[in-house]
């Protein structure tokens, strides 16, 4: 890590700096994934114990993103992705990130027990500290299973909503957080296949880096062929239904289709193309995210209105 205090500071930071820390489009999963895992939960929970939950396990993720910039200022500022966050573009002093880190930190687990329990606030006080110290302070700069492991802290969120709302963690709690969990790797290694200058330039040991391309190739394929029948999977437990069944065989269909393709190139072929095939499969990979839990979410209505 390195000290940015000597950043010039004429700059006067502006609220949309401030808010950039958070990490806004990582923290707009959080959000959703927490949602859904809160609303398909079997106890009805009062809409605004609902939003309270949802709006601090936000601030939690949020608190997250400023520690990640804080401590991987040095990286971010070699790193193409990453050198116009606010921290190593000299916007916001990096003692300002830890203290807004710090303290969000403290305030998202505390109103949290307080509007819903202390076994979620527990959770969230854990993903915390996965993600800012086990994954940003540790695996990202020590092992290519970075991504691997480290993608448990973005995984824990539905886990967080199903836990407010009913105090305890359940199968499908586990499995909605697996589903994050093996769909990370993929996702993120897809973006390391066009990126790896960046993460070469960093010094961080991702697998692009260490094992090379079509190692990393194999590894998307493998991964997906596991996700795909763990996610079509959920589908049968008592929070899938007609819509989620429908929208996981098709997405995953082509989850599959996109990691064959990836892991039959070479780098010759995807050169040629600057790596259309993997932008177009990291692209999809947030969509299917997003329509998975939403599909979730579809079923709980239907079943609360007697459909399903």
């Amino acid at each position: 890590m390195t000290d940015t205090s000597t950043f010039d500071r004429e700059y006067e930071a502006q609220f949309g700096d401030y808010f950039a820390l958070l990490k806004p489009r990582v923290m707009s999963l959080v959000v959703f994934t927490a949602m859904v895992g809160l609303l398909v939960a079997p106890v009805a929970v009062h809409p605004m114990v609902g939003f309270t939950a949802i709006l601090f396990i936000a601030v939690g993720a949020g608190a997250s993103g400023a520690l990640n910039m804080w401590w991987d200022a040095d990286i971010d500022a070699v790193m193409r992705r990453t050198s116009k966050r606010p921290v190593p573009a000299g916007k916001v002093d990096a003692g300002e990130a830890l203290a807004i880190g710090v303290a969000l930190s403290g305030i998202s687990v505390v109103m949290l027990a307080l509007a819903t329990n202390l076994a979620a606030a527990a959770l969230l006080a854990f993903t915390i500290f996965f993600y800012a110290v086990v994954y940003t302070m540790w695996l990202k700069r020590w092992t290519p299973q970075n991504i691997v492991i480290g993608g448990a802290a973005g995984a824990f969120p539905p886990m967080i909503g199903w836990v407010a709302a009913t105090g305890s963690i359940s199968l499908e709690a586990v499995l909605m957080f697996t589903l994050i969990f093996m769909w990370t790797p993929p996702h993120f290694w897809a973006l390391a296949l066009f990126m790896r200058s960046d993460y070469d330039d960093a010094g961080i040991p991702m697998l692009t880096v260490t094992h090379g391309r079509k190692v990393t190739r194999a590894h998307i394929l493998g991964y997906t062929a596991v996700l795909a029948p763990l996610a079509i999977g959920l589908a049968f437990t008592s929070i899938g239904g007609p819509a989620y069944l429908v929208v996981a065989i098709a997405l995953n269909a082509w989850f599959l289709k996109g990691a064959y393709a990836i892991w039959r190139r070479d780098e010759v072929m995807a050169e040629a193309d600057n790596f259309r095939v993997e932008k177009d499969f990291f692209r999809f990979s947030l969509l299917y995210l997003f329509a998975h839990f939403g599909a979730l979410a579809v079923d709980a209505g239907l079943r609360m209105a007697g459909v399903a």
